[in-house]
């Protein structure tokens, strides 16, 4: 079954006429839209004044615990960070360099037109210079997927949940699986790789399946203060439409690692940093102007869009984060809205490697001993579309590059 033959409108029909028998859908949508204008009337306010978007955290903070109570507040009610220093800059500008020796050495742009079409997520980049490019097992990311100050980083990350659950603990916060993922190696003066703002791991989902019901019950019985998004219960048992870009893991943040200096500009991340804002989102799509058979944006096996049309007060919130060095990671919640600028306006390249929070437990497992496999012959990452360049590529990374910590990352031990 493809993306395409799948039609979700019988099961969005009957969902959305379940959460609005005895729920007064149009109230609590108008009290989430106030909410949210309110704080993103604050976020606007704050970004004029000091550019400042993201909460910050030094690495050394992490590292010794000493992150304050008042900047965990912040994360949360952010949804976001970006912990500075989790490595030195020097060691990235050495990754950065030896990943584009990488790519060129094993010639990955004359390959990648002949793989043009296979990875359609990013539509865009078809007939054009790549901008993200589909390798997952260079040396640079084993070893910043693997390192300790990364473990450490998302070890504090994951610590940031409410773990209880019905049956116990919804994940082992301690203890991390790697997610392999792509680079991104933005050329300046690129034009075509601009994302739209959105939301990864699930769409429709969000509304139709079980766990994303569970999990956003408050929000549709309009009990908007009792709906806590660092709440993990039933977070590992969502289950998301499979297609390539679509993550089977449960990530606590998703994120990167600048390998460049970048910021306001040079075409990287921008946020709507509001932590709850899915709570718009989930009520915008059951008011009376969209039909019964949908739900706004979204699309199975597509990220979930957003838009000025119908999320205007959202979109007004959608900032460019602040400058981050060669070094510093970026981290955000999976409910958070998120978009790539449009042009890369800068003189150097904007450079990162992907590596996201992804703790322990079942769900993750699974995906971890699928993810090993391909792994150990080169090939994608499962998640991915299946341009396998890396199964002859010169230099890939092997199981003897793997530290101890490496190999229970990779469910290899």
């Amino acid at each position: 079954m493809t993306i395409h033959q799948f039609d979700p409108s019988a099961f969005i029909a009957e969902t959305k006429q379940k959460i609005k028998s005895g729920n007064n859908v149009v109230k609590h949508y108008s009290n989430a839209r106030d909410a949210l204008r309110r704080k993103v009337e604050d976020i606007v306010d704050q970004h004029a004044r000091s550019g400042h978007l993201v909460p910050e955290v030094a690495y050394e903070q992490v590292r010794d615990a000493k992150v304050s109570r008042t900047d965990v507040q912040a994360i949360r009610e952010r949804g976001c960070v970006i912990v500075r220093n989790v490595f030195e800059r020097e060691q990235a500008v050495e990754w950065n360099i030896e990943l584009g020796q990488y790519l060129d050495n094993n010639k990955y742009y004359e390959r990648a037109k002949e793989k043009a079409g296979l990875d359609t997520y990013f539509g865009d980049l078809k007939d054009a210079q790549p901008q993200i490019f589909g390798v997952y097992w260079s040396r640079p990311q084993i070893m910043a997927r693997q390192a300790a100050s990364m473990a450490n980083t998302k070890r504090f990350l994951n610590n940031l949940w409410d773990i209880e659950a019905p049956a116990g603990p919804e994940f082992d916060p301690n203890t991390d699986y790697s997610y392999a993922d792509r680079t991104r190696r933005r050329a300046p003066g690129d034009a075509t790789l601009g994302l739209s703002a959105h939301m990864d791991a699930g769409s429709y989902e969000r509304w139709v399946d079980p766990a994303f019901q569970k999990i956003y019950s408050h929000v549709f019985d309009g009990q908007l203060d009792q709906y806590d998004p660092w709440r993990a219960a039933h977070r590992t048992q969502t289950r998301e439409y499979s297609s390539p870009a679509v993550s089977s893991m449960f990530r606590t943040f998703q994120g990167w690692t600048a390998l460049t200096e970048q910021g306001p500009g040079d075409g990287t991340l921008e946020l709507v940093p509001v932590a709850n804002a899915i709570s718009y989102v989930l009520l915008r799509a059951l008011q009376e102007d969209i039909p019964d058979n949908e739900l706004c944006l979204a699309v199975p096996g597509r990220a979930l869009g957003v838009n000025a049309e119908l999320h205007p007060d959202l979109i007004a919130g959608l900032l460019p984060i602040q400058t981050v060095a060669p070094g510093d990671t970026v981290w955000w919640h999976p409910d958070v809205i998120h978009a790539v600028g449009k042009e890369h306006k800068g003189k150097e390249y904007a450079s990162v490697i992907y590596v996201g929070a992804s703790p322990v437990c079942n769900k993750n497992r699974a995906y971890a001993l699928r993810q090993a496999n391909s792994f150990i012959s080169g090939r994608s990452a499962p998640d991915f579309a299946a341009e396998d360049y890396e199964v002859d590529f010169n230099g890939r990374a092997t199981i003897h590059d793997l530290t101890e910590l490496g190999k229970q990352q990779m469910a290899l031990v």
